[in-house]
């Protein structure tokens, strides 16, 4: 994977070259991947799925605990002083790892999509970041149905299966763009003034936040929209948007990376054309 100079202080965690530790995480990822989730997605017996009610509503399933388990024990083999913060953990046990280990920490949905997943739809995906002193500095999403790997390192650019996502993007008019917009998690004003007088050609919403940032990334679709993510559901993915060359914000216009549990808001464009006619619009929305 082709990757740019000065990454002294990731280096330094790692203890490898970035260009090895992408390659062991994306191994340990799409392995994990093809072994936990993707035997039960192509399997009949819906019984091997599992598929549990959490206290927020959400489910979890077999194949989530399972590739959770897997990836943390390979990240840990490797660097054992870099705790592993991962969705299906206690919220105790998030907030210790997130009150102690800020200078450095992996943050992991081992099966971002999951009621997708367990649904039979092929849109979900593994996704990983490691933040070093509260900023995002690695990325790796991966679509086992796809067998794509999406892929960036701080100030190194995007990938996609190691090829790299060209930075420039059409500079389309909002009237042309696809968008991505989880309607459920915005308030009932937004959703209806978006969807009574959309200003974009067509709309999607597919149920897999991490995977959504990477099709923002690589142009597949141009503006987004979600009311709610959590750190695990944006950490990596806004870094690969960001090394693409898109932007991203708040609904309030601030930064979306906060190492906290609280859910951010997000607003993304591929570039800064589609992200400033997009938010320039949503500003426009009587509150």
């Amino acid at each position: 994977m082709l990757m740019k100079n000065g990454y002294q202080e990731l280096v330094s965690t790692l203890s490898m070259p970035v260009e090895l530790c992408a390659l062991y995480i994306e191994n340990a990822v799409r392995d994990t991947a093809q072994t936990y989730i993707m035997n039960r997605f192509a399997s009949s017996n819906t019984d091997l799925l599992k598929v549990h009610e959490k206290d927020d509503h959400s489910i979890v399933t077999l194949a989530d605990k399972e590739s959770e388990k897997a990836i943390t024990e390979k990240l840990l083999e490797r660097w054992p002083d870099i705790p592993v913060l991962s969705e299906e953990l206690s919220i105790k046990e998030q907030e210790r790892i997130l009150n102690h280990h800020s200078d450095a920490m992996w943050v992991l949905d081992p099966l971002d999509g999951t009621s997708n997943f367990a649904s039979g739809i092929p849109y979900f995906c593994t996704s990983l970041a490691l933040i070093i002193n509260k900023q995002v500095v690695m990325g790796l999403v991966y679509d086992p149905c796809r067998d794509e790997a999406f892929f960036a390192a701080k100030g190194s650019g995007a990938f996609i299966n190691n090829v790299a996502i060209d930075e420039w993007q059409e500079n389309k008019d909002l009237s042309q763009v696809m968008a991505l917009i989880d309607f459920k998690r915005l308030s009932a004003p937004l959703a209806s003034a978006i969807a009574s007088e959309p200003p974009y050609r067509s709309q999607r919403s597919f149920g897999a936040s991490a995977l959504d940032w990477c099709w923002i990334a690589s142009n597949r679709c141009q503006i987004y929209l979600h009311g709610s993510q959590k750190l695990w559901d944006y950490a990596a993915g806004s870094l690969i948007l960001s090394e693409a060359g898109g932007v991203s914000s708040t609904f309030q216009g601030e930064a979306v990376l906060q190492c906290s549990l609280e859910p951010q808001s997000v607003i993304a464009g591929t570039n800064a054309f589609c992200f400033e006619q997009w938010e320039l619009w949503l500003d426009a929305i009587p509150s």
